[in-house]
Formats: C-alpha cells, structure tokens, sequence
C-alpha cells in the first residue's frame, strides 16, 4: 500500500511477474512468427505484416483468457493465489498487445486509402444482415475501447476516487470486453479461413472458462449454504468448530442477509471481521495474520485485529463482529460493530486451547 499515488511501486515481486509475463511475450511472438508458417497451413502462404496482426490478434485473445481464467481459478485452488497480486499489471499488457494489433490492422489495410484511417474503418463494411462479411471490426472496436478504459483506471488513485464499488463494477466491463472479441474472431477470422489452432483457442477458451466459473460458484453458493446452515435460533450465528480454524488463519461464515464474515485464531484469540477487504473487495477470510495483522491475499492490504483499521499512516477499515463460544463452538454476532469500533479479540479458555492442541497431535500421530 501507499499514502502517495505513484504509477508504479515496484517491489521484487512485481519484477518477478513483469518479466515472466514480458519474456513470455516476446517468446510467444517471436515463435509465432518463426514456426508459426511452419506448422500451420493458415499462416505459410500470408506476408509478414499479416502474419505479426495475427500473431498480436492471437495473443490479446489468449492474455483476456488467462486474465479471466486468474480469478476462479484461484477459488478453486489457493495455490493460485500469487497470480491475482498483480493481474493488473497482467490487464494493462493485455491492452497494450491488442492495441499493437490494432495498430498494424490500420497500417496495412488503411494506409493507403483516400479516407482517413477511422472514417474508412466504420464505412468501408456495412453488411449487417449478413453473417459472411458483417462488419467484424466493430467487435474488435469496441474490446479495444473497453481495455484501454481498464488500463487507463487500473491504479489505485482510481480505485479510491471512483469508490471500491463503482470501480468494481467499471473494471466487470473486462466480461464484454471478452465477448466482443469472441465475436470479433469467430465472424472475421475464423470465417475467413480455416486456423485449427485460432479456433481450438477460442473455442477452448471459452469453454474453459465457463467450466472455471461455474466451478467456483458452485463451490461458492454450497460454502453460503452450509453457513447459513449452521445458524442457530438466536441471532448469534454459529460459525464452526475452533478445531478448525489454523493459528494465523480463518473460518468463513455468513449472517442471514448473506454477508460473509471471517473469524481468525491469532495467540490464542479470535477476531471477527467482514470478508471483504476494502481495497478490491478481496476475499479476507483466504488471508492470514502476519505480524499481528490480518493481511488480505489478494493485495496484502493490512487490518489491525482489534479494530480492522489499517495501521497509520493508511485509513482502509473493514467492520468488526462480535465473538463468543459455546463449548468449542464459535459464534459471531452477524450485527456489525461501527467501522473503527475498538474491541479486544476474544480469548479462548485456556481448557478449549489445551484440548485442540492435544486432538491436533493425536490426529498427527
């Protein structure tokens, strides 16, 4: 996190994954190019310009999918995790490949028309009752328009001045971005011509995309359910066993308005704060509690345990819940807490502590 606003914060990190993602890049154009007319039929008998706007084309197409694919992939599997601290970074490479696309679409095929280079694009086709010869273009058009829109809103300056909420719902636009392309491909491209591999990767791609999402909300709807499950007649809603829940991690519950709370076991107290982080509405119960702090995994924005204020000189809050047991039960209060409310975590009798410390090395031996 930072209190100044600066284009970038590099960190080893962000190095780390820019340099994967720009040598994987370079590595995928660059073979692309050189055994590219060597194993397909659809790019040996095409000049060089042609074959870098495919080689762009293709590639926009497959950086959206990886994108898209991040974030569900990651409810499924936490070992995906570290994919999600800078997909942004993965976002804004996205834009800038499809716009080099965009770039040597209009330099071969607009260059040397009479009409300036846009008037020509949205005049030259005008076939709209047809699906041979539509007017692709528009698709591409439109992709484009809504990545550079993400891009340009990516940093957090927006984040804040937009307001987490609109923010989020601005940069969902990525999902039309996605179809728009799809479209752009399937009516222009793969109408065109024969491409065995353009058409395995859209229509994999597609394919695997759905299946992810449909994976992760699945698994999303069964967790709600199973919480709300639990909730016992009092307002209190039982959240689970403290067996369960790790030193330095959490459990996931839900109120009955289906708002996720999170419980974390930290020296032997718990803390109850909302699941969701208020920088990207990131999932915090998937985090854990390093240095007395509870860190979101997606951006590693941090809560004080007592509060769920960040510590100075930063101001993100996130709303505290109440905690009680009953037995080795863990209850939650699903009425918020004032954000800013101090309340010291909940500590567990020293029996309850004593008696999962020992189930835990009976289930080890």
């Amino acid at each position: 996190m930072s209190v100044s606003y600066k284009p970038v914060i590099w960190n080893r990190t962000k190095m780390i994954y820019d340099g994967v993602l720009l040598a994987g890049i370079v590595i995928y154009i660059l073979t692309f190019l050189k055994a590219g007319p060597l194993l397909s039929l659809a790019l040996r008998d095409i000049d060089l310009p042609t074959q870098r706007m495919r080689a762009f084309g293709s590639l926009a197409l497959l950086m959206l999918t990886i994108v898209l694919a991040i974030g569900p992939l990651a409810r499924i599997d936490t070992r995906f995790i570290p994919l999600l601290y800078n997909r942004r970074h993965f976002g804004v490479m996205t834009a800038i490949v499809a716009a080099t696309h965009a770039y040597y679409v209009f330099g071969w095929y607009f260059s040397y028309s009479p009409t300036p280079q846009l008037t020509a694009l949205f005049t030259s086709n005008t076939s709209f009752t047809s699906i041979v010869g539509f007017p692709f273009e528009l698709f591409g058009v439109f992709a484009l328009v809504v990545l550079a829109v993400l891009a340009a809103t990516s940093h957090d300056f927006w984040l804040s001045f937009l307001t987490p909420p609109i923010w989020k719902a601005i940069h969902m636009s990525v999902y039309f971005a996605y179809a728009a392309i799809v479209c752009h491909v399937a009516l222009g491209a793969l109408l065109d011509r024969h491409d065995l591999a353009l058409g395995l990767l859209l229509i994999g791609g597609l394919a695997l995309l759905c299946t992810l999402h449909l994976i992760a909300g699945r698994r999303e709807t069964a967790a709600d359910a199973a919480a709300s499950a639990k909730a016992p007649e009092e307002p209190w809603i039982i959240v689970g066993d403290l067996s369960e829940i790790a030193e330095g991690r959490a459990i996931i519950g839900a109120s009955p308005g289906g708002e996720r709370i999170a419980v974390f076991r930290s020296k032997g107290s718990l803390s109850a704060v909302s699941n969701v982080c208020s920088h990207q509405n990131g999932p915090i119960g998937e985090g854990k509690v390093i240095a007395g702090f509870i860190t979101c995994p997606w951006h590693g924005y941090q809560y004080r345990l007592e509060d769920g204020c960040s510590p100075p000189p930063f101001r993100e809050r996130i709303r505290k819940y109440r905690v009680q047991m009953q037995g080795s039960s863990v209850l939650v209060d699903p009425e918020p807490l004032p954000l800013g409310t101090k309340m010291e975590p909940f500590r567990i009798p020293a029996e309850l502590l004593a008696a999962v410390a020992g189930s835990a090395k009976l289930g080890g031996q």
